[in-house]
Parts: structure tokens; C-alpha cells; sequence
């Protein structure tokens, strides 16, 4: 079955930084893309992807068996010809660092850890978490969370513990409210309606039980 090449292909590869577009001769290419690979200075080539090539060539010279070197000499013929930047541009990145042991034992580098967007309902709000410790690995579930001069109401649906790192933390609970502060422990029963907030910058360590507490909220 032949591959037609439009301008979105090739408006992708120009995304990625890359200024090669790789056919083979099944390939048709319409004059647009052309075209647009003309405006972005991309070149098509039915060469191998030198990535696959330069692979090819490694393990028939050493048996199938590629170690650091042969690594390097891959990554550099691939920065070479400019398809190294869009590669890594596209590669997943990991949440955080962890260690393991067959155990179960984690070790996480807490600075490390990239945090993802908090949902409160209020877009404005500057509220940023990381889940570390998920449902998939124990009863129990723990993470990062940051408040930023925000506040925003939340009813909980299962136990949580709450140790503050920096910053102020509120807690609004029945009319009154309470003020943690770095070293403060909280502690918020299931089924409580609380406003959580901060005046600053506050960060905390959360565990709650059960784990999946995204799946009550």
C-alpha cells in the first residue's frame, strides 16, 4: 500500500526541529507538501533512517552486542544530520526520580519531582501537585502539594495527613479557621468540608488512606 505525504506530515516535521523526511518508493507526495517542505528548507529521502542504519552497521560489527561507545557514536550521527534535538523534544518525561528494590522498597529524590496541575474548579487558582506514592503500590497514598496565595473548598471523602513543608497553610472547618506552619502536622477526617489556602507559597506532604482517593472525590 503506497504513503501519501500531505502538508500536516510535513508541518510535523518541521515541529520537531528535523529537515529530513524520510519516503520510500511506495511514497506519493503531494505539490503541496512540497511545497511547505520547500518554505521549511525539509529535505524527502529514501535513505534508511540513519538511526536504524548506523544500529545496522553496529550490530553486525560486534555480534549483536552494543555497549557505551557504540551508543555514542549513534546519538552523534544522529545530532549530525539535526534529528537529535526533535527526538528528545518528543520523549516522555518521567514525574520524578525513584529508586526500587524488588521489595517494594521506593526512593523518591524530592528534587526531582515536576508537578502537574491541581483541579479546584477555579482556574485561577495556583495549585500544583505530584502523586509519588499511588494506588497501584499500596493501601495508602502520598504526594506533593502546593498552594500559592489561592484557596479553594474541597470535601474529603477519605482520611488525610497533611505535613507542611514551607509557607502558610490554612484550614477553614466549621466556621473557624486554623493556621499550620513549617513543621505542623494536620490531620483531616473523612467526610470533613474544609477551604484550604495560603497567604504565600505553601508546600506540603500528603498521605491519605484509602489510596484512590481521586476515584471519591
Amino acid at each position: 500500500m503506497k504513503k501519501l505525504i500531505c502538508v500536516k506530515d510535513v508541518e510535523a516535521v518541521e515541529k520537531q526541529g528535523q529537515k529530513v523526511l524520510y519516503i520510500n518508493f511506495k511514497t506519493i507526495i503531494t505539490p503541496a507538501a512540497k511545497d511547505a517542505a520547500k518554505v521549511f528548507g525539509i529535505e524527502f529521502s529514501t535513505e534508511q533512517k540513519s538511526s536504524e542504519s548506523e544500529l545496522s552497521k553496529l550490530e553486525n560489527s560486534s555480534n549483536g552486542k552494543i555497549d557505551s561507545q557504540m551508543i555514542y557514536t549513534v546519538l552523534k550521527a544522529l545530532s549530525d544530520k539535526g534529528l537529535l534535538k526533535g527526538l528528545l523534544e518528543n520523549l516522555p518525561t518521567a514525574p520524578y526520580m525513584a529508586e526500587r528494590d524488588g521489595g517494594g522498597l521506593k526512593l523518591i529524590r524530592g528534587n526531582s519531582v515536576k508537578f502537574d496541575v491541581f483541579d479546584t474548579g477555579n482556574p485561577a487558582n495556583k495549585v500544583f501537585y505530584q502523586e509519588l506514592i499511588s494506588k497501584d503500590e499500596s493501601s495508602m497514598s502520598a504526594g506533593f502539594l502546593t498552594i500559592e496565595k489561592s484557596s479553594f473548598e474541597w470535601e474529603l471523602t477519605y482520611e488525610e495527613i497533611d505535613y507542611v513543608i514551607e509557607g502558610t497553610v490554612t484550614v477553614s472547618i466549621n466556621g473557624k479557621t486554623y493556621t499550620a506552619y513549617p513543621g505542623d502536622v494536620l490531620y483531616v477526617p473523612s467526610g470533613s468540608k474544609v477551604v484550604w489556602g495560603s497567604p504565600d507559597k505553601a508546600k506540603i506532604f500528603y498521605t491519605t488512606y484509602p489510596a484512590n482517593w481521586a476515584d471519591l472525590v
